[in-house]
């Protein structure tokens, strides 16, 4: 009998014969089977109910069996503190709980509510003994074998090679358009066959080193050497931000101060914001790392790569039209991987009409309104029912709806539709001369219409001129920009909001044991029960806090000297009041991410606020940016790092050993590439060789001028035409504090819990240029994963779903890198109906409500007074 045929008869379509209606040798048989069958049938409703696979009950079973009824009282006393507003936790199981812990019979006569505890006692197994979550389990070992080798030479060389290769790679076509970047996940496809490659032909030649005895070949290649490399590459890939601000200084065309083209300048500021990044992330392990709620969605995708690369067991799961799926992780990987390949190349080069399917704006390309409603790239997108066959679209902002829970997604999609139609509102009726612009662009604006031209307000030396901005123009912004702004102001206020109202527990646990730990150097984690992984790890010596504290504070010498000693014209207090800036939200923005995959980035508001702080002076807030947006951006990624090591067990001095010595590689390979940068003849202007025409730093040129030069008072103060838009500012405390309110009142309501505040404004600020056409394909993916598949084949969904994402992903990168150094590179173009359909009428150049005779402006406001046309 074949293989499908056997697969086949396990999940019969339709069967000959019901139980009720075999014959059975003798009655006792058949009491046997049907005790059998209800037993089975009672585990598939538990299965269901807890978001379990059967392996993971049957495993929660052996633990509760040990369980006392006091002590599953209070873990969940702890849990229910901890998870009673935790979206990812399963619904069902969270109100067994509070009916649990409110029933004091239950503690009284535990004999008449034997169901009920030992359901409670199953939950607390699986909570304690792996993770509540049905994603973690689905790609984490809740097992750890400390004495497998973690950071060998093998490693090390490995992890050393990528990191400089990623570092140069990504920095010398950081500049390019488009730009190039390789990802920490290609490295582990690539790092994989190396490391199998050093375990079979590198002789076990062993040494002493440091008091130990070390082996060039250790054995077998395993997955925490493989993941000590992702760790390194990833953490190498991350660009030193600063080197925008030595791009604008050293060009002619942008402020010309050739001092930045001093070495020890670059390196100072470098490692000053790269290594604050690393002490902020090390400070905040046990409010972003540590605690089980925070499950970085993000990683599991990266864990579920290395361990289709490395996990040899594979168990048939049934799955879909009922059957048994009995690939491995490995083998599936490949094929989505290969197809994935294979598939980019249409919607990117061969067929760019998958990629802008706006098949609808092709009825009439020149239709404004047509456009608006339905255009991807110059229009909202608001009603194309599928507006794209680009798996890449999907991942516009990140988060990949195989990754991040079904709840961001639909979240982040219904503030983006909501606030499109604010958008149109806005446009439509001529709001802040928007009708005369663009509806959907991220550009800055003249009152001719014309993109704001930065060199025309500020003088000689790159400074604000007063007289110079009034003969010349205001900044505007398009309808979908301007909302954005609003949506940007919410989404900070409703973070801070949000994580005081609802993660306050836990805020206040990690801090008492943060006070402990630099106490006592202790691990306890008081008020928090500890999973399986915390306990695992424990056999491991902890890193102390007070090492990433004097990462930070010497870091942060290096940002004082590198602002004192050079003529920065700017006082060294910018380094303290951006950590500050960083300090106040790591931990509201790290919490966030842990649990949505949403990052809040702190750009808008470190521009806002350095520009207020050093009005004038673009220079200095760019570093009042640097040190307060990029120094939390890094902490939170690396966090993502120190939380994969937590999850793969690897030693926590080895993960800070490879963060520190591979952040010091790439920042000073990406600084010796950056001289080289500059020396290049022509570079970021319109005949720069190799494209190398600076879309980064001509966009961060033009932010500083506007939000350090101009300043966000003149936009946004109590005379600029935008002042409106601060009430983003209340608008995201008030819908924050109202939902805790109706959740108070309505507690056991399924979809109010699922419902995320600073997820809904998130969705807003993916406006500008992108469409609601980016996020739409998204939805019904997610419901199909998440909601779907998930809670009818978890089996199935634990297996392949993360696996899928890596291999998509990791086909995208590949098949784009090969894509540009071949036919596009080359500049060889496909020219036929597929390739310029995408690009024709109001789709190519955006049309606009409004448009302007020639010199004819339109008016801004000045004091209540229009300024007459000249």
């Amino acid at each position: 009998m074949s293989s499908e045929k056997k697969e086949v008869d396990i999940f019969p379509v339709a069967s000959a014969a019901t139980d009720d209606d075999r014959a059975y040798s003798n009655p006792k048989e058949a009491i046997d089977a049907k005790e059998i069958q209800i037993d089975s049938e009672n585990e598939k409703v538990l299965e269901s109910e807890m978001v379990v696979t059967e392996d993971d009950l049957i495993e929660a079973k052996r633990v509760a069996d040990t369980l006392t009824l006091e002590g599953v009282r209070e873990t969940m006393s702890a849990v229910l503190k901890i998870h009673e507003r935790d979206p990812n936790f399963p619904h069902t199981i969270l109100m067994r709980i509070q009916e649990f812990l409110a029933n004091e019979e239950v503690f009284e006569n535990p004999e008449k509510h034997e169901e009920l505890i030992n359901e409670m006692k199953l939950e607390a197994a699986l909570i304690t003994n792996n993770s509540p979550y049905a994603e973690v389990r689905a790609v984490v070992d809740n097992k750890d074998d400390p004495t497998t080798p973690c950071s060998t030479v093998r490693a090390w060389t490995i992890g050393l090679f990528f990191s400089f290769f990623l570092a140069f790679i990504n920095q010398l076509f950081s500049i390019r358009q488009p730009a190039i970047s390789i990802e920490s996940n290609v490295v582990q496809l690539l790092a994989f066959p190396m490391g199998k490659a050093w375990e079979k032909w590198v002789p076990d030649y062993r040494f002493r080193m440091f008091g130990r005895e070390h082996s060039l070949n250790p054995g077998k290649f395993n997955k925490k050497e493989h993941m000590l490399i992702a760790i390194m590459a990833n953490t190498a890939k991350s660009l030193p931000y600063t080197q925008y601000i030595v791009w604008t200084q050293v060009l002619p065309q942008y402020f010309n101060q050739q001092y930045a083209r001093s070495f020890g300048y670059q390196i100072l500021i470098s490692l000053s914001t790269n290594f604050i990044g690393y002490g902020l992330a090390g400070l905040t392990r046990r409010f972003i790392v540590y605690p089980t709620y925070c499950v970085w969605p993000a990683s599991l995708v990266t864990i579920a790569l290395n361990s289709a690369l490395h996990n040899d067991r594979n168990v048939p799961v049934p799955g879909p039209f009922k059957r048994i799926y009995s690939m491995s992780r490995y083998k599936f990987f490949l094929w989505a991987f290969g197809a994935m390949f294979v598939y980019f190349w249409f919607p990117n080069y061969l067929f760019e009409a998958l990629t802008y399917f706006s098949w609808m704006a092709w009825i009439a390309p020149d239709n404004l309104n047509l456009n608006i409603l339905t255009g991807m790239q110059n229009g909202l997108g608001m009603f194309n029912p599928w507006p794209t066959f680009d798996w890449n679209v999907l991942l516009y902002d990140g988060l990949d709806p195989l990754m991040v829970p079904a709840f961001s997604t639909l979240n982040r999609a219904f503030g983006m539709w909501l606030f499109g139609f604010v958008i149109m509102a806005v446009w439509y009726t001529n709001t802040w001369n928007t009708g005369y612009l663009p509806i959907n662009s991220n550009r800055v604006f003249d009152h001719f219409g014309q993109l704001y031209n930065v060199s025309r307000a500020i003088n000689d030396h790159g400074m604000y001129d007063h007289d110079k901005y009034m003969e010349y123009s205001a900044a505007y912004l398009g309808a979908a920009n301007a909302v954005l702004y609003g949506c940007f102001f919410a989404i900070y206020s409703a973070a801070i909001t949000h994580v005081f109202l609802f993660h306050r527990y836990e805020i206040t646990m990690g801090f008492k044991n943060l006070w402990a730990s630099l106490r006592r150097r202790t691990r306890d984690e008081t008020g928090q029960y500890k999973d399986v992984h915390n306990r695992l790890m424990s056999a491991y010596p902890e890193v102390s806090e007070w090492w990433y504290l004097a990462t930070l504070l010497v870091a942060a010498v290096f940002g004082f000297i590198g602002v004192a000693a050079w003529p920065t014209y700017t006082t060294p207090g910018v380094v303290p009041y951006g950590v500050f800036l960083a300090v106040v939200f790591v931990i509201p923005v790290g919490v966030i991410k842990a649990m949505t995959g949403i990052e809040v980035t702190l750009n808008v508001l470190a521009e806002f606020i350095g520009g207020m702080w050093v009005q004038g002076n673009a220079l200095a807030m760019n570093f009042f940016k640097s040190f307060g947006y990029v120094t939390c951006a890094h902490a939170v990624q690396f966090a993502n790092d120190l939380k994969i090591a937590h999850y793969i067990k690897i030693p926590p001095w080895h993960t800070f050993a490879a963060q520190m010595v591979a952040t010091m590689v790439s920042t000073f390979v990406c600084t010796g590439v950056i001289n080289f940068q500059v020396n290049i003849e022509n570079v970021c202007q319109k005949n720069a060789p190799m494209r190398f025409f600076c879309p980064g730093p001509n966009t961060f040129f033009t932010a500083s001028v506007l939000w350090g030069t101009i300043g966000p008072i003149k936009v946004f103060g109590y005379q600029g035409q935008y002042k409106e838009l601060l009430l983003g500012f209340p608008f995201g405390i008030v819908l924050t504090v109202a939902l805790y309110f109706v959740l108070k009142r309505f507690p056991k309501n399924r979809l109010l819990r699922q419902f995320h505040p600073v997820a809904f404004w998130y969705g807003g600020i993916n406006w500008a240029p992108y469409s609601f056409s980016y996020a739409m394909p998204s939805i019904p993916i997610a419901l199909l994963s998440w909601w779907y598949v998930r809670s009818r084949y978890l089996a199935f969904w634990s297996k392949y779903n993360f696996v899928l994402s890596a291999a998509f992903g990791a086909g995208i990168a590949i098949a784009g890198i090969i894509m540009l150094f071949s036919v596009q590179w080359a500049r060889i173009q496909i020219d036929w109906w597929g390739n310029t359909q995408p690009y024709t009428g109001c789709e190519d150049d955006a049309c606009t409500l409004h448009t302007l005779a020639e010199d004819e402006r339109f008016y801004p406001w000045w004091d209540g007074k229009a300024i007459p046309a000249p």
